[in-house]
């Protein structure tokens, strides 16, 4: 196997950063997992599995992979389907699942191996400064509650105020199951009856718990709960998060060759847990090397699994579109350049390798690469290292790494977020044109109020319809017929001397400068139907680098308009994908004969004396 961008001069800034990328990936990846349906050890698995394997065979250097919040969300509406299709039966769905999961790393290697993934390095940087502000803004609003200290599924007086949809919710599932039973029967609801009254207070507060923690996630809850979480400041984690904050700004200014983020981690865990003491720890860590899910393809049919290919190559996008774009994050951040096709088959082999063992599917993660890059990390070493660090957190340190304040981690992830913004591209919006800028303003509010990949699309979409607009507007700039009167005195080119003297306006040669796509083919229509009456029109095709379909029957239909007014049509310095593309929709020679397509002007002005110096005008 070829280099794979190992450099041990770099093992320090490699090892801090995957030990700190580690630090923050864990109670991500157990959160993510709980969100999942498959409980915070798939969600350990994956990060574990995919970090490693992602790094060893992916195209960027510091990239740190693992569960995401987009990826999360796409696979929990599939498992959620792939159980219910087994009566709500978690094992019997497990096998469907992980062979999902697996599938969607095989279509993510395969993207890779037929190089799509090189297209990535189109986004205009206007999308990428708008999605890296938008990160940031995420990152810094959604650690505010952790960072006061405030949790709102704890909050009793706002959880009491779902207990009322909370009831109606447990009702609609005892409901659905009385009709999956077929035993609910309008003429006699007992059973039903039964069942509501053995619903217990301790169900609705859990259901109220989830509705109340699901309200005050994301940034819109930030906004709902914001006065209610200042109401309820814990001071302890406050401080801590504070702290930490000040480290990591503070520590830079000692010294910089110690990641300050490993530092105010260290730091703020050993002062809180010999000083404070009563603090909110990130939650309890599950312990033992995960196994090997062979058992997946006992049990498993393939028909079972056609429903969800679909889901499959969702996933498989979603995750493709998520990694390379953090890629691009990372190119910024340290000037190098990522390989997007290795970068996609080492996404997928880690998404293979993850589902075997029994962790969801991930992606490129944007935060945790920041943090890599920051803390020192410069080679893959650094990315295979953090699942390297999460393995032995979850085979020894368990109850240590239990003992990090959930403050602490909020306070990194700030000063992260802080720093993933994009102030070059803010700095410049006075300057840049206002197409750009609204571009980068749109992709930063559906970054953050909508979802990354929806940002990311519509801002593509829009991007291209500008860039569009704008090419047209310059090649109709640089094309634009002179008014009619003075098609004579048009400009000529360098090589075209004095023929307007000589043939008057029984002549026109039409210059063409730029692309002939379908955003000028109507332009280029009109200006065609503008000419005069002239006995010949010379299309000039030197500087047209790029013809596509709709230029092409631009072109046919603006020859065919002037040919049914007697006007010989001749074509000047055809050449490369343009020549090739008008003989494949023949208009060479169908409507125009090769022997009327010359390749420099030259040679047309030697036939144009010999036809027209024979002929009296207009004859």
């Amino acid at each position: 196997m070829k280099n794979f961008g190992f450099n041990l001069n770099h093992f320090r800034g490699d090892l801090f950063g995957g030990l700190t990328a580690g630090i923050v990936a864990l109670p991500l990846a157990l959160a993510f997992g709980v969100q999942s349906g498959l409980g915070g050890a798939a969600g350990l698995y994956g990060a574990i599995f995919i970090s490693f394997f992602a790094a060893l065979f992916g195209g960027t250097a510091t990239q740190i992979s693992g569960p995401t919040a987009p990826m999360t969300a796409v696979s929990m509406v599939a498992i959620g389907g792939i159980i219910a299709s087994f009566e709500g039966d978690l094992e019997k769905a497990i096998p469907v699942i992980l062979i999902l999961f697996l599938v969607t790393g095989l279509i993510q290697v395969v993207l890779g191996w037929i190089k799509l993934g090189q297209y990535i390095r189109y986004i205009p940087y206007p999308v990428v400064s708008g999605f890296m502000t938008g990160i940031g803004v995420i990152i810094i609003l959604t650690q505010i509650f952790p960072l006061l200290g405030y949790y709102a599924k704890e909050d009793h007086s706002y959880v009491q105020q779902f207990k009322p949809q909370a009831e109606e919710i447990i009702l609609e599932k005892i409901l659905r199951e009385e009709a999956a039973e077929d035993i609910l029967v309008l003429e006699d609801f007992r059973e039903t009856i039964k069942r509501a009254e053995q619903i217990t207070e301790d169900e609705i507060l859990r259901e109220s718990t989830i509705l109340a923690n699901n309200e005050a996630t994301g940034v819109l809850g930030v906004f709902n709960l914001g006065s209610k979480a200042i109401s309820n400041i814990n001071y302890i984690d406050l401080l801590l998060g504070l702290l930490t904050i000040f480290i990591i700004y503070g520590f830079k200014f000692v010294t910089r060759k110690v990641p300050s983020t490993l530092v105010a981690l260290l730091f703020v865990t050993l002062l809180a847990n010999f000083i404070i003491k009563d603090y909110r720890t990130i939650g309890q860590i599950p312990s033992g090397f995960p196994s090997l899910r062979l058992d997946i393809f006992n049990t498993f049919k393939l028909s079972t699994l056609l429903p969800f290919i679909a889901t499959a190559l969702s996933l498989a996008v979603l995750g493709a579109i998520d990694s390379l774009l953090t890629s691009v994050v990372a190119d910024n951040k340290t000037k190098t350049k990522h390989d997007p096709n290795q970068e996609l088959v080492g996404q997928g082999v880690g998404n293979m390798v993850a589902a075997m063992f029994g962790g969801i599917p991930g992606a490129g993660a944007t935060i945790r690469t920041i943090v890599n890059i920051d803390a020192g990390g410069k080679t893959k070493l650094s990315g295979m290292l953090a699942g390297v660090f999460l393995l032995i957190v979850l085979m020894i340190l368990g109850p240590l790494a239990s003992t990090i304040p959930a403050a602490v981690l909020a306070g990194i992830l700030i000063t992260v977020g802080i720093g993933v913004m994009d102030y070059k591209g803010l700095k410049a919006i006075p300057q840049i044109p206002k197409s750009e800028v609204i571009v980068m303003i749109l992709v930063l509010v559906l970054t953050v109020f909508v979802g990354l990949i929806e940002a990311v699309g519509i801002g593509l979409i829009l991007a291209s319809i500008l860039f569009m607009k704008n090419i047209s507007d310059v090649v109709d700039h640089r094309t634009t017929s002179a008014p009619l009167m003075e098609f004579s005195r048009e400009i000529p080119w360098y090589d075209e001397g004095n023929y307007q003297e000589i043939y008057g306006d029984r002549v026109y040669v039409k210059h063409l400068d730029g692309p002939l796509f379908f955003g000028f083919a109507s332009r280029f229509q009109e200006m065609i139907q503008a000419i005069p009456s002239i006995e010949i029109v010379a299309i000039r095709m030197d500087k047209v680098p790029y013809v596509d379909q709709s230029g092409v029957y631009a072109l046919e239909e603006a020859i065919m308009s002037l040919q049914k007014s007697n006007v010989k049509v001749i074509f000047v310095g055809l050449h490369g994908q343009g020549k090739d593309m008008i003989e494949r929709i023949n208009l060479v020679p169908a409507l125009v004969e090769r022997e009327y397509c010359f390749d420099t002007f030259t040679d047309f002005s030697v036939w144009l004396k010999k036809h027209l110096d024979s002929r009296e005008p207009n004859q």
